[in-house]
C-alpha cells in the first residue's frame, strides 16, 4: 500500500507540474485511484482530522468567496485599485511593492487565504486599468502573504497546529516570528524588482488616465458596503478571538456569508458566481492523496529519520527542521504536513536540556513551513486560490511559471532565517 500511495502521488504532482492535464483532473483522479485500491478509505479520507480532508480549510474558503463575491457589487475593489495606483503615481514597481506590503500587514491579521481573496479582485483591476500583465503581481502578493501570514498565530494555518501542540501563545509567536518577518520583509522589497524584472512597463497615456480618475465615484452601493463592512467586522474578529469563543475560522465565515446573504438580498447567482469551485475540489483531491501518505506513514516514516540523524544536537536538528519543513511543505501543501511533524518535534524537544534551544525546533517547523509554502504553486492554500482566480480571469499561471519564482523566494528566505535561529536561539540565547 504504501509503494502505491507514493506511486500515485507522483504521478498526480508529475501531471500538475507538466500541466499535461488539468490539475483537477489529477487530483481528483490520484484521490480516485488511491480510494478504489482501498489505500485509503471513506472513513480516512471524509472524516479523519489527520488523514483526511480538511474541511474547516474547505468551508473557510466557501466562506470568503462568498463575501467576497457579495463585496465585489459594491465598487469598493474598483475604489481601492484606482487609489492605490494614484498614491503609487501610476508606477508599476511602486503599485507592486504597495500592494505587497498591504497583503503582508493584512496577512499578520487575517489568515493569509482570506487575504488573497480581498486583494487578487483589486490587483487585476489595478493591472486592468495600466494595461499590464496582473500575474507577476498575484504572485508576488502570495509570496508577501505566506511571509506575512508567519508573524502571528492566526496568520498561517500552519502555527495555529504548532500552537495547540506546543503551547506557545499568540504573544509568543508575535516576539519570535514577528522581527524575523519585518527583516524578511525588507529583504522581500529590496528583491522584488530584480524577481520580476522585466514586468513594470506601461503606456504613460494609461498613467495619465489612472491620474485622472476619481476613486469616490467607483463606489456603486453605500448601503451595501456599509453592511458588508459591519459583517466583515464581526468575522474579522471572530478570526481574531477564535480561541477564545472556541469557534473555528471555517465557522465564522460561513455564519458571516450567511448572514450577509440574508442582509444584502443579493442574487444567489450572483455571489455564487465568485466560488471558485475548481479550487475547492482540487484542495480535496490534494488531501486524500497526502492524507493517504500520512495513512500508510510515509510522512512519518521521514520525520523519524530526522530525528535519527540529529542524535540530540540542538543546533543540527532546528537546522535540519528549517530546511526539511522548507523543501517538504513546497513538494506538500504545509498545512498536513506540520499537521504530522509537530508529534516529531516534540519528541525531538523533549531530548534536550535548553528550553530556548529546545523552542528553537517548534521556530524552525514554523519558519520553514510558512516561508516553504512560496516554493511551488501547491506548497500553500494561499497559492491555489489565487492560481484559481487568475485563471478565471483569463490569466493562467503554469506550475512552472509560479515555481521558478517561487524556488528563488523560498531559497532567499531560508538563508534569511537560518542564521536568524542561530544567532537568536543558540549563539546570544
Amino acid at each position: 500500500m504504501t509503494i502505491i500511495a507514493v506511486a500515485v502521488f507522483v504521478v498526480a504532482y508529475v501531471l500538475i507540474a507538466t500541466e499535461w492535464t488539468h490539475k483537477l483532473f489529477a487530483a481528483l483522479g490520484g484521490a480516485g485511484v488511491l480510494l478504489a485500491l482501498g489505500v485509503t478509505d471513506a472513513e480516512h479520507a471524509f472524516y479523519s482530522s489527520e488523514t483526511g480532508i480538511d474541511w474547516d480549510v474547505i468551508f473557510l474558503l466557501l466562506g470568503m468567496m462568498v463575501i467576497v463575491g457579495i463585496l465585489r457589487r459594491t465598487g469598493v475593489f474598483e475604489y481601492v485599485a484606482i487609489w492605490a495606483a494614484k498614491r503609487a503615481k501610476g508606477s508599476p514597481l511602486r503599485v507592486m511593492i504597495l500592494l505587497t506590503l498591504i497583503t503582508a500587514a493584512a496577512s499578520a491579521f487575517l489568515d493569509n487565504v482570506t487575504t488573497v481573496l480581498l486583494i487578487a479582485p483589486v490587483t487585476l483591476l489595478v493591472c486592468d486599468r495600466l494595461g499590464i500583465n496582473p500575474v507577476p503581481f498575484l504572485i508576488a502578493e502570495v509570496f508577501a502573504s505566506n511571509i506575512g501570514g508567519a508573524a502571528t498565530l492566526i496568520g498561517d494555518p500552519p502555527n495555529i497546529i504548532i500552537a495547540s501542540r506546543s503551547g506557545l501563545t499568540f504573544n509568543d509567536f508575535l516576539i519570535h516570528m514577528a522581527p524575523l518577518v519585518l527583516i524578511v520583509l525588507v529583504v522581500f522589497t529590496l528583491v522584488v524588482p530584480w524577481l520580476f524584472r522585466g514586468s513594470f512597463d506601461v503606456d504613460p497615456e494609461r498613467v495619465d488616465d489612472v491620474m485622472a480618475l476619481n476613486e469616490n465615484e467607483a463606489i456603486q452601493d453605500r448601503t451595501l458596503l456599509i453592511k458588508c463592512a459591519v459583517v466583515l467586522l464581526f468575522v474579522f474578529a471572530g478570526f481574531i478571538g477564535h480561541s477564545v469563543f472556541h469557534v473555528e475560522p471555517s465557522v465564522v465565515a460561513l455564519l458571516g456569508a450567511g448572514v450577509l446573504v440574508l442582509v444584502s438580498k443579493v442574487e444567489t447567482r450572483d455571489y455564487m458566481a465568485s466560488v471558485e469551485w475548481q479550487t475547492l475540489l482540487f484542495f480535496a483531491g490534494l488531501f486524500v492523496m497526502v492524507g493517504a501518505l500520512v495513512k500508510t506513514g510515509v510522512i512519518e516514516d521521514l520525520a523519524r529519520w530526522l530525528g535519527d540523524v540529529t542524535g540530540g544536537n540542538a543546533l543540527l536538528a532546528a537546522m535540519l527542521v528549517l530546511v526539511v519543513s522548507a523543501v517538504a511543505s513546497g513538494v506538500i501543501d504545509n498545512i498536513p504536513y506540520v499537521a504530522t511533524m509537530s508529534p516529531v518535534v516534540l519528541d525531538l524537544t523533549k531530548g534536550i536540556a535548553d528550553p530556548t534551544q529546545a523552542e528553537s525546533l517548534w521556530w524552525a517547523l514554523a519558519i520553514g513551513a510558512d516561508f516553504g509554502g512560496n516554493a511551488t504553486a501547491v506548497g500553500a492554500s494561499a497559492n491555489v486560490v489565487v492560481i484559481g482566480i487568475a485563471l478565471r480571469a483569463g490569466h493562467p499561471i503554469s506550475f512552472w511559471e509560479f515555481t521558478r519564482k517561487g524556488v528563488v523566494m523560498t531559497a532567499i528566505t531560508i538563508l534569511v532565517a537560518a542564521p536568524y535561529v542561530w544567532l537568536r536561539y543558540f549563539a546570544f540565547a
